[in-house]
This record gives C-alpha cells, sequence and structure tokens, in this order.
C-alpha cells in the first residue's frame, strides 16, 4: 500500500514537482485561469516556467523627475562632496518623544519577520500560488504516493480568485457569511487515476481548512467538458467527496461542504 503525503508547494524545488496535466496543451504551472477573471488561460506558455531577473534595487533605478527635459540625477559616487546633505530628521525631537526618527528597540523582542514570499525571479506561477505565505501558506498542493507526484490542487481563500468571486455572483442566495476557502483546481496523473488519490487528497485540503478556521469550502466545476479539459473536476467527483450542490446550474453549478 502506497504512502501517502501532501505537501505545499513553497518554492522552485516543491514546484517543479507539480505533476503534468493529462492533456498537454494545459498546464498546472502556467495556469491562471481562476487568478485573472477576464484574461485568464490554462494554456501551456513554456515562457512562464523561466526565471525572470529580479528587480533592480530602489538605490540602484535612476531617479525620476517630473521634468522630462531634465538631465539625470547623478549617481553616488558624482555626487559633490562640497554641499551641504539635506536632512529631513528634526533635530528638536527627543529619541523617545513621538514621532521620533529613530524607534526604540526592545532588546527582549523577536526580531520582526520580513514577510515570506517566493524568490526573487521566479516563475510567474510560482510567484501566484505564494501571494499568501505571510498570512496563509501557499495555495498549491501536491499529493505523493511513496515520494511521486500523482494528484494536485489550488486553494486558498475565495478573496484570492476573481474568477470564483464571479461565479458566486451568479448566484446571490449563496451565503457569504463566513466567505468559503475554494478548491478551483485538482487532477490526478493519467497513469495513477481509479486508485483515490484525488478525492484523498481532497480530504486532507478539508481538514487542513477546518483547522484554519474556515466554516466550509466551494468548488465550481463546469459540467459538459471533457475531464481533460477542465481544472475543476466533475460534478460527481466531489459528491462522492462529500460536497452538496449548493447552486444547481446547467453550466456552472457550485459545490459546497461545511467543515466541522
Amino acid at each position: 500500500m502506497s504512502v501517502l503525503r501532501i505537501i505545499e508547494v513553497r518554492d522552485e524545488e516543491a514546484f517543479g514537482g507539480i505533476p503534468p496535466c493529462a492533456d498537454p496543451r494545459f498546464d498546472h504551472r502556467t495556469c491562471d485561469f481562476w487568478e485573472d477573471a477576464d484574461r485568464g488561460r490554462r494554456d501551456a506558455r513554456v515562457s512562464w516556467l523561466a526565471r525572470s531577473a529580479p528587480a533592480a534595487p530602489a538605490s540602484a533605478r535612476p531617479h525620476q523627475s517630473g521634468n522630462p527635459f531634465a538631465p539625470p540625477a547623478p549617481a553616488a559616487e558624482d555626487e559633490n562632496p562640497f554641499l551641504p546633505r539635506r536632512s529631513t530628521a528634526n533635530p528638536f525631537l527627543l529619541a523617545d518623544d513621538d514621532g521620533a526618527d529613530a524607534p526604540v528597540v526592545n532588546p527582549f523582542a523577536p526580531a520582526p519577520r520580513s514577510p515570506e514570499r517566493p524568490a526573487d525571479g521566479a516563475p510567474r506561477k510560482l510567484q501566484l500560488l505564494g501571494r499568501g505565505l505571510a498570512l496563509y501558506g501557499s495555495y498549491g498542493r501536491i499529493l505523493l504516493a511513496d515520494d511521486r507526484p500523482v494528484a494536485w490542487a489550488q486553494i486558498g481563500p475565495l478573496s484570492a480568485y476573481p474568477r470564483a468571486q464571479r461565479i458566486r455572483e451568479l448566484y446571490p442566495r449563496l451565503p457569504d457569511a463566513p466567505l468559503p476557502a475554494v478548491i478551483t483546481c485538482v487532477a490526478t496523473v493519467a497513469e495513477a487515476r481509479g486508485r483515490g488519490y484525488g478525492s484523498a487528497l481532497v480530504r486532507g485540503i478539508c481538514e487542513e481548512l477546518a483547522t484554519r478556521g474556515f466554516a466550509a469550502v466551494e468548488a465550481y466545476p463546469e459540467v459538459g467538458r471533457p475531464a481533460d479539459e477542465t481544472s475543476a473536476a466533475t460534478l460527481a467527483f466531489w459528491i462522492a467527496c462529500g460536497f452538496h450542490v449548493a447552486a444547481p446550474d446547467d453550466r456552472f453549478p457550485v459545490l459546497r461542504r461545511e467543515l466541522a
């Protein structure tokens, strides 16, 4: 019996382990269908897998003047050493006055953590999956069977997915407080189907979402599309995973599961 384990897609090593789509025209690693409600695509886009050049630090960027005809500002090494430097500091404020320039440091408090995010230059999709790292965690999950990737899912708060919000707007009777978490995508590799890996991944995700304080989770399958061309599985799949039809529709039903 295989040993199953769910991992988060937090870095490029995990990102490289996202299993491929069954249909090579599509790609989980480059899909922004749910993140961009107007122009999002499921298509495979090789350029999105390449690392981009990191943004230059603010100190290295040329100064932008309001006058387009003015010469560029001198670089730091070209500054005139005989000109006095301007300071915005208020010399009349004491260190512990309100509004003082230097904050008072508490030596017993832990150092503040910088917001967690994907490394500079990371592939575009990895950046999208990492938008909630500081507060929520990665939006990507991979199911490993004996350390081999067999299933993939994309999850997160409703606010992370404008297309899901647009679908929900079609059904004003859906509860809007508290807002649900969503599973926008779930897929099992073709050679591993029929073994319950997709449902095992969904069960694990539902358990995790409950521990994160979510009261419900929703999914938005598209009825009528071939299984390999849809990112949100089928109506029958979600019902087998304990979801119920919260908003019936011939094409875009909403499936919902309450979390204990």
